[in-house]
């Protein structure tokens, strides 16, 4: 042994150490063999593969423990941060030079509201601006000319300068970075942005940050395309070349993964699905004559980040994997290989009940350059100031509190992390591949190919939070009982729309004919053009007054071809529960009490205790009312209360050897005094299901069961009594 013992009495009695203390000579490091043979004797014939391999939606299977040897042939574990494929990160200094950017969005419609929301946020942490535009904005219709509902609607406003110049009124965007999510084209967003510089003497090439566009992404989420793909691509080639040489720390192509995550796609599916769009951009750019560095340093990749902790890391480092390979086999230079990443917590697993869980769901690990922290109330209510700052403030202490501002990759040598990037790489790459075998993104797109494989697991998913396979806290499991209906608190959207189409019809009919008639010119001259000339045109027309519409007629021709596809099918996973969950709150509206449920605890505190406590759990998912007795010796004694009680629903509970002899009697009594009520047994016990259906069990409640199905099934009888 390494160490000694010397003396018993007084001072000599003390361990003392040497100064190498080696465990491995003491204790000898068992192989993964000797392990899993230990594993396996203590499972005491239960499936190993069952038991501790875990199949994630991926089609990737995890292993209970990763060992040096399953890393030992990868090529990715030797690369260093800021080097080769970039999986330890695009800067050798990781965060230590300069951290990610908190980019928090600031979802108002109105510039008013928006300038004094993102001033209080810069005050207080945010380094960066992030501007989610409306539907109509997006859609280059002025607020005025727009359908109500698409004005102020998913974020800002912006018709002209003059709402563009409030929202921004006393921030320096020299100084923090600007990301301007226009949709489908960053043409006319780009003339507006000019035209501002050139209003605050601005200088156009102090400005970092994105004016980006990304029509596939767009065409995904919404079904169908203003304009046509190649009159797109054009003004998307304009938008490269313009920034090029007048705003070079501007990026004008966006590709997002959000639409594809928030659909229900695989951490798989997404990056294959991201990378695609982006090797259809490149490809098109490419036949129009752009250089492909060009392209690769116009591009900021936008990915969700979901609440599978470890995947989602993987998941990050593999995306710089694969896009440096990608721009490889272009032969693109070694700046152009290092990807630009946004994260995004990802809405497909906020929930309505309990949002205050919703805060704990982020993650930095993985590396990235900037990251929006979603609010925790964002699925029923417009951000507060208090959930700004909730959310804000969620990213300062993972800087500076746990400091992973000052780690350099904090996930590279985990066993773990650095196989399960090279299985998601790999992974990706196969879908990646099938997608172009199929004509590329768009063509796939079109056939549904992307839409059917998103389903696939979409579905799976679903089913699986259906039955409680995945748990979302507060919705599916640990339901808080006391907690009220939540309201939508959303920003009165017809107020908003009056306010803006008020002051752009008095705007419209304010100043000199002349002067209006200078700004028709100017728009007439831009209708032929498709060269850098555009944008200095629509510049000089923003200046002179022209609105967000009016430069962007330009751009409404040859609409006729424009590409349509079946929208993806975008939810929440807590979307199932809470629609039940709220059905309880309207009958409990209606009726003044909500429905109960009657547990009919059988035998002694020994026998009911386990089921009778699963059961109050179950259908406290949905709000009923439970009623919890102490225990009955007889069925009658069972009966005559469960009928007293006048509940919707009984449930049996006691155990599996107990049912044969009171699940008759106590289900015919029930039925016999009351017909319409609905019996369920705790258990599934499979060898007496169909008896037990016989004598009038109508659902059977048990760990993996369809629990919304259940409950669903229940609510719609007690709605048609």
């Amino acid at each position: 042994m390494n160490y000694i013992f010397s003396g018993v009495i007084g001072m000599e009695n003390q361990v003392k150490l040497t100064k190498e203390f080696k465990l491995k000579g003491d204790f000898t490091p068992p192989s993964f063999d000797e392990w899993k043979d230990k594993v396996i004797a203590d499972l005491k014939g239960a499936s190993y593969e069952k038991k501790l391999i875990t199949n994630t939606y991926e089609g990737i299977s995890l292993q209970p423990i990763y060992t040096r040897a399953d890393i030992e042939n990868l090529s990715l574990v030797d690369g260093k941060p800021g080097f080769t494929e970039y999986v330890r990160g695009t800067k050798a200094s990781g965060y230590l030079g300069n951290g990610w950017e908190v980019c928090q969005e600031i979802p108002y419609g109105d510039a008013d509201e928006f300038n004094s929301a993102l001033i209080s946020d810069i005050n207080r942490g945010q380094n960066s601006i992030n501007v989610i535009l409306d539907s109509a904005t997006q859609l280059l219709i002025d607020a005025d000319y727009a359908e109500m509902s698409k004005v102020g609607d998913k974020g800002l406003s912006i018709s002209g300068l003059s709402s563009f110049s409030r929202a921004f009124d006393n921030v320096d965007i020299e100084k923090y970075p600007l990301h301007i999510q226009t949709g489908f084209v960053a043409l006319p967003m780009l003339m507006i942005l000019s035209a501002y510089a050139n209003k605050t003497s601005k200088k156009l090439n102090n400005i970092k940050g994105s004016v980006e566009a990304d029509p596939i992404g767009y065409l995904a989420t919404e079904g169908k395309l203003p304009l046509n793909f190649n009159s797109i691509l054009d003004k998307m080639k304009i938008a490269i070349e313009w920034t090029q040489k007048y705003a070079p720390g501007i990026r004008t192509i966006g590709i997002s993964g959000l639409p594809y995550n928030n659909g229900g796609a695989s951490a798989v599916q997404e990056l294959a699905f991201v990378m695609s769009t982006a090797v259809e951009y490149i490809n098109s750019l490419l036949d129009k004559g752009v250089n492909v560095n060009d392209i690769a340093n116009n591009m900021r990749f936008t990915f969700a980040i979901g609440p599978n902790y470890f995947m989602e890391i993987a998941k990050l480092r593999a995306a710089r994997v694969i896009w440096s390979n990608i721009l490889d086999s272009y032969g693109a230079d070694t700046e152009s290989k290092k990807i630009v990443i946004h994260g995004r917590t990802s809405k497909f697993n906020q929930t309505m009940y309990d949002p205050n869980v919703n805060m704990l769901r982020t993650t930095i690990v993985g590396g990235i350059d900037s990251l929006h922290t979603n609010t925790y109330d964002e699925s029923y209510s417009a951000p507060g100031e208090f959930s700004r700052r909730i959310a804000r403030n969620t990213q300062i202490i993972l800087k500076e509190e746990a400091h992973l501002n000052n780690v350099i990759d904090p996930a590279g040598g985990s066993y773990y992390v650095e196989w399960l990037t090279n299985e998601i790489a790999n992974n990706v790459w196969q879908q990646f591949k099938l997608i172009e075998e199929k004509g590329g993104m768009l063509s796939a797109l079109k056939t549904g190919y992307i839409q059917d494989e998103i389903n696939k697991i979409a579905d799976v998913k679903t089913m699986d939070i259906r039955k409680r396979k995945n748990v979302l806290v507060g919705t599916n499991s640990y339901a808080n009982t006391k907690e009220n209906k939540p309201y939508f608190k959303f920003p009165d959207y017809k107020n908003l729309f009056t306010k803006r189409a008020e002051f752009l019809q008095k705007f419209r009919v304010s100043g000199n004919s002349d002067k209006h008639a200078a700004i028709l010119d100017k728009l007439n001259s831009m209708v032929d053009l498709n060269t850098l000339e555009i944008i200095d045109i629509g510049t000089e027309a923003v200046l002179a007054g022209a609105t967000l519409g009016e430069i962007s007629h330009f751009a409404r021709i040859n609409t006729e071809e424009a590409e349509s596809v079946k929208p993806l099918n975008i939810y929440r996973a807590a979307e199932v529960f809470e629609k039940i969950r709220n059905s309880l709150f309207d009958i409990e509206e209606k009726n003044g009490s909500k429905p109960k449920v009657f547990l009919a605890t059988m035998g002694s505190l020994k026998q009911f205790k386990a089921r009778a406590d699963f059961s109050r759990s179950f259908f406290e998912l949905a709000g009923f009312d439970i009623i919890y007795p102490n225990g009955f010796s007889t069925t009658e004694a069972a009966v005559d209360s469960a009928i007293e009680s006048r509940a919707d629903a009984v449930i049996i509970c006691s155990t599996d050897d107990e049912y044969p002899e009171i699940v008759p009697e106590l289900t015919k009594g029930v039925k016999d005094r009351n017909g319409n009520t609905h019996v369920i047994l705790a258990g599934f016990p499979k060898e007496q299901i169909e008896a037990y259906k016989q004598s009038g069990v109508d659902d059977f409640i048990y760990l993996g069961c369809d629990a919304y199905g259940i409950l669903s099934n229940l609510i719609n009888k007690i709605l048609n009594k």
